[in-house]
């Protein structure tokens, strides 16, 4: 019995080599680098040409990308995506309802990259699957809401500032958009065509003067073109920080304007008129054109949401009355008005 176990059936050889073969590609195939969770290989930034590994701006900036190497971008915070008890909906909520909402606009949500300066924000950014970034400052609470002309309001516009000078230097164009601007028809159709103006700017009144000195400028919403000239404006512009003491970011911006800095750069500046892109310092008197509706002019972001709940109201009934009466378009223009901002006129006293 002994001498017959040890005895090898026919073939054993065979099967022996066959089993180590296939022991040995099994080995290879999962030590492989194809191999393995596609969301932890396949989707990292590193399958991406030039994109090293930690670079997580780079890829949520090519994720958002329109071919032209254009985004849109929107800073968010916790107090911005957070519901109060009283209130059924958030600041964010209306943003992206006005794409819902608006004109020729929903298909621009896939170029909208939320950049969260808090991780409560980026959750809620990453649970409405939108392009979403995290934006980290050390030793910083971005957090909570930050009331206009505070010293923390006045830190994050700079730091926001700071960073959208870094999409610049990386060949992005961009337009800016803050959360309580609503999108009611697509902007870039009545952005200039061909590339004709360097950056486009929202004002808070509109006048006819030519001269930029005598624009009052919104940085809320606008877009500019990445190129030598614009890089220049926002790394002066962003030197200003630690000089300007007790002022926003775009009463420095401002400053720079009046004081000539658009000619030094040879920067060709169009100020986007308040018929089109809107704001409760001065209402578009023409909705059948207007294209934006930002809560400018207020103090609060709870007046703000009431306000700006009113407005889409207003922009929901026009296009309601238009739908059953395409044929008076004109006429139902012409008796449209925005219902009194109260809210944000109150938010003063």
């Amino acid at each position: 019995m002994d001498h017959n176990s040890k005895q090898f059936f026919p073939g054993s050889h065979v099967m022996i080599y066959l089993l180590v073969a296939i022991a040995v590609y099994v080995f290879v195939w999962f030590s492989s680098p194809f191999f393995g969770n596609y969301n932890e290989t396949n989707s990292s930034p590193s399958n991406f040409p030039g994109i090293g590994v930690k670079d997580e701006l780079e890829l949520a900036l090519r994720e958002a990308s329109m071919p032209n190497r254009t985004v849109i971008i929107a800073v968010i915070n916790k107090a911005y995506v957070e519901r109060s008890v009283n209130e059924e909906a958030t600041m964010l909520d209306l943003f992206l309802e006005s794409f819902w909402v608006g004109e020729n606009t929903r298909s621009l949500l896939e170029h909208l990259l939320l950049v969260a300066v808090d991780q409560t924000a980026y959750e809620r950014c990453q649970f409405q699957r939108l392009h979403c970034y995290r934006l980290v400052t050390e030793g910083v609470d971005f957090a909570g809401e930050k009331v206009y002309m505070s010293q923390d309001f006045i830190n994050m516009m700079w730091r926001r500032t700071l960073f959208l000078l870094e999409i610049l230097k990386r060949g992005y164009n961009f337009i800016f958009t803050d959360i309580d601007v609503m999108w009611l028809r697509n902007p870039f159709l009545r952005l200039s065509p061909l590339k004709e103006a360097d950056l486009e700017i929202s004002v808070d009144t509109f006048n006819d003067d030519p001269r930029p000195e005598n624009k009052y400028i919104n940085t809320g919403f606008y877009y500019i073109r990445s190129n030598s000239k614009t890089i220049s404006l926002f790394h002066t512009w962003y030197s200003q920080k630690n000089n300007s003491t007790g002022k926003k970011e775009q009463d420095v911006l401002q400053d720079l304007i009046r004081g000539g800095l658009l000619q030094k750069l040879d920067l060709k500046v169009k100020f986007l008129e308040t018929r089109y892109f809107s704001g409760f310092c001065q209402d578009s008197k023409d909705i059948t054109a207007v294209t934006t509706m930002h809560a400018n002019c207020c103090r609060n972001s709870k007046a703000k949401f009431r306000d700006l709940t009113t407005a889409l109201r207003d922009w929901k009934q026009f296009k309601a009355a238009v739908f059953q009466h395409p044929e008076i378009i004109d006429r139902i223009g012409l008796d449209f008005k925005w219902t009194p901002h109260t809210e944000c006129l109150n938010s003063w006293q």
